[in-house]
């Protein structure tokens, strides 16, 4: 049936690879959260799951098959296979004003970024006199490489450890705040057109090791992806929580994906069939773990189109950016959509 970009073909739950084996009791709490903002047909659903008495393996188990029937998630041509990636919550260290050793700015959004569309590329953000501008007055931080602000410009948001004037270093997020509306272009992709690696190679562990054995041609890599992301500045209240995705809620690291809603509906269980990151190795790689599991559409991003297309959120802390950095993994995923819900064509 189609649904967008993409086509839903109803299938039974044993089509579901390893879903005997997965703790769906994990991915309940990410559920709850889109609940709190329901997709179009997700109200009664909603309803009933938050009425759920003290839910736990087995009954989270038997609410979804109960209420719950699987698509296959495939493209126009019946093609099932698509890809996967990983980002994360990346720290970094940052000033709260330029200093030496912290001179990249993190801006917030330009009082016209609403009327002037597209907005300045990244390129005039650095050169164009009227770009500059627009910009100034607008700094949040000051990061010390341009690395790190590529990171979170590609991650989407981040932690900030800032040092304050007075020397308080403080914990804050850089959550997104809009982009200037110019195309994204994969700067992994410039530098395998250019030879640098493979494109089975292309990773961020590949992307910074290359920037730093040319550090003479970072800027002309940077300004390959003319897409300029700004940010907004929140307390870190709870540093438990991940950062606000697309749709609005908290993400859950582990349990959270970004999809292109064009193909898949925020706030939907999503169940997704592939493999872990493989070890950054060229010679002799383990065999892939299976990672198959419930997670839930909750974000989106500028690279994550297509109809079997998703972005698996790793969260922050040891471990997370290797994962993410390294995962580029053929993907297969079911949506589960409320049974007495249509799914018609869109």
């Amino acid at each position: 049936m189609a649904f967008g970009i993409s086509r839903w073909v109803a299938a039974p739950w044993n089509e579901l690879p390893g879903w005997p084996q997965d703790n769906v009791l994990a991915a309940w709490p990410a559920l709850l959260k889109s609940c709190e903002r329901p997709a179009p047909g997700w109200q009664d659903a909603c309803a009933e799951a938050r009425s759920v008495a003290e839910p736990d393996e087995a009954k989270v188990r038997a609410w979804l098959t109960a209420h719950l029937q699987p698509w296959r998630v495939e493209s126009p041509e019946g093609q099932a296979e698509g890809m996967i990636t990983g980002y994360y919550e990346p720290l970094i260290e940052a000033s709260r004003s330029a200093r030496p050793g912290f001179t990249v700015p993190l801006y917030g959004p330009p009082a016209d970024l609403a009327t002037r569309k597209p907005w300045f590329t990244r390129e005039q953000v650095e050169r164009d006199p009227a770009a500059r501008s627009g910009l100034r007055g607008r700094e949040i931080a000051f990061v010390a490489d341009p690395l790190d602000a590529l990171v979170l410009h590609i991650q989407g948001s981040g932690r900030l450890a800032v040092t304050e004037p007075d020397g308080q270093r403080r914990l804050v997020r850089a959550a997104f705040a809009g982009h200037n509306d110019q195309p994204y272009k994969s700067v992994g992709r410039w530098l395998v057109d250019r030879g640098a690696f493979t494109l089975e190679q292309a990773s961020w562990p590949a992307i910074k090791s290359w920037a730093r054995a040319h550090p003479r041609r970072v800027e002309e890599m940077l300004n390959a992806n003319p897409r300029y992301v700004f940010f907004r500045e929140e307390p870190l209240i709870d540093p438990s929580a991940g950062p606000r995705g697309a749709q609005g809620v908290a993400l859950t690291p582990g349990r959270s994906i970004a999809v292109d809603k064009r193909s898949v509906p925020y706030g939907s269980p999503v169940w997704i069939d592939t493999t872990e990151p493989q070890p950054w190795s060229a010679a002799n790689p383990p065999p892939p773990r299976p990672l198959q599991r419930l997670v839930v559409a909750q974000d989106t991003g500028g690279a994550i189109t297509g109809p079997v297309r998703a972005d698996y959120f790793w969260g922050w802390g040891d471990g997370a950016e290797a994962r993410a950095g390294r995962m580029k993994q053929p993907l297969r995923m079911w949506v589960l959509w409320p049974k007495v819900q249509t799914v018609g064509s869109r």
